[in-house]
């Protein structure tokens, strides 16, 4: 994939997460999600991708737009396999909350799992643990282990869950061991992501989340050379079937990266929202100005970039508020 694309694509996650922002802490995650897909899908036709939507925001007949097998881009540039959440953390901005996030994986086509909306055990790690540790031990043994690979005592070690009942279990087994928990309400992306980024704190982020979300944090910790296992729980028979539907053979299988995100080039962007570990959310300034932080990172060269723009947003014609 060319390396403009990397720009591109940040360019699309600055609108998502613009026209997301103007919802924070109103109460309507509905509009705030509504707000950013538009954004999203109209600035794809800017991008120069024959892409196709493997993860987005439904099938056909459930989202108008993102939906998945929906083309995007102007067509004129590689074949590419797109992974999009044009607002993950949906409620976090309703109520404007932190770590909500506009986010963009893409990979040569046929890279990305087509991963069906259901939830997905995962474990995820920095590159100092990438390898080392194995989604089917017991999580005690997991958290030892860990501990002894990063040379530090059990106490000292932190690890993200979400604040879920169904992780109760987990949670008690955490508090037995006596290491530090961090919770999140919800950004399973940003929760996967952050074991990878020193700043954040983070050691390992374990528990379940979306499968698609996996998907899009296995492409950044690709890019930032950490891991995340995962493994699909249909909760019945309509979802397994739905698996195995979507080309899955065993829809238990433990899903390495290579999986997840194949063994080729990716590229992932993502502009914060709402304030969080790893990105600044948006900040509306005076004179018509907003400021949005940004993270573009690609596979094949481990470049990491922030970016941080200045809008002038009179001259964003396709935000769908009038701001003068």
């Amino acid at each position: 994939m060319e390396r403009e694309l990397a720009l591109e694509i940040v360019r699309v996650t600055e609108l998502a997460a613009l026209s997301a922002a103007k919802w924070m802490g109103r109460g309507d995650k509905n509009q705030a999600d509504g707000a950013a897909t538009a954004a999203m899908r109209a600035m794809f036709d800017s991008v120069s991708i024959r892409g196709t939507v493997v993860i987005g925001e439904g099938e056909m007949d459930e989202a108008p737009m993102l939906y998945i097998g929906e083309q995007v881009g102007n067509g004129q540039g590689p074949e590419v396999d797109v992974a999009v959440d044009p607002l993950e953390g949906t409620e976090l901005v309703a109520k404007g909350l932190n770590n909500a996030l506009a986010v963009i994986a893409i990979a040569g086509k046929g890279n990305l799992l087509h991963a069906p909306d259901m939830y997905m055990e995962k474990i995820a790690v920095g590159p100092a643990l990438a390898g080392q540790l194995s989604l089917t031990e017991p999580l005690e043994k997991t958290l030892k282990r860990a501990a002894e690979v990063l040379d530090k005592p059990l106490s000292n070690l932190t690890i993200m869950i979400l604040d879920r009942e169904r992780h109760r279990e987990r949670i008690e087994t955490l508090r037995r061991v006596g290491v530090r928990i961090k919770f999140l309400s919800d950004g399973d992306v940003a929760g996967a992501i952050a074991p990878a980024l020193s700043e954040s704190g983070i050691d390992m982020y374990v528990g379940s989340g979306g499968a698609p979300e996996g998907v899009l944090a296995a492409a950044a910790l690709r890019c930032l050379g950490g891991e995340l296992l995962g493994r699909l729980l249909p909760a019945n028979d309509e979802e397994y079937d739905r698996c195995i539907a979507m080309g899955i053979k065993d829809p238990h299988k433990i899903l390495t990266m290579n999986d997840m995100v194949g063994t080729d080039d990716v590229i992932f962007a993502a502009t914060g929202i709402t304030p969080g570990e790893i990105l600044n959310g948006v900040r509306y300034m005076p004179n018509l100005r907003a400021e949005t932080h940004s993270i573009v990172m690609r596979a094949k060269t481990r470049t990491i970039r922030f970016i941080q723009s200045s809008h002038y947003l009179p001259n964003k014609q396709l935000l769908q508020e009038t701001y003068i």
